[in-house]
């Protein structure tokens, strides 16, 4: 399978859709989440094309790789989540209800999650 250059997220990054964004260098870009599921809902995507976790953490250099999750620690603290805590996501392939295939991360504060999942 391909990446695909014309998904939402690529279109973000190349600034073709506008995004209410938090965060932007040459390598990371953050912005809100359109469909917030907690009160601070924002989503971090490397620029580079990568589907989804497995394909990022395959084909990135492992400096990229480190910087990307430095990022998102920093973005954390930067959203004021450190001290009441936050839940970071990424959803992978069909079964996990990924719907962007562009890998990335949710960051999700300012709320009480719960249990990760409910139990069936």
């Amino acid at each position: 399978m391909t990446y695909d250059k014309n998904n939402i997220f690529a279109k973000i990054i190349r600034g073709e859709v506008p995004s209410s964004k938090v965060y932007e260098d040459d390598k990371v870009l953050a912005f809100h989440d359109i469909s917030k599921a907690a009160p601070t809902h924002v989503l971090v995507v490397p620029k580079g094309e990568y589907k989804n976790f497995t394909d990022f953490v395959t084909n990135a250099s492992p400096e990229e790789s480190t910087y990307f999750f430095k990022k998102v620690a920093a973005i954390a603290k930067d959203l004021k989540a450190l001290d009441s805590g936050f839940r970071l996501i990424t959803n992978s392939g069909s079964d996990a209800d990924q719907t962007v295939e562009h890998f990335h991360i949710h960051i999700l504060a300012g709320k009480k999650m719960g249990k990760l999942l409910p139990k069936n």
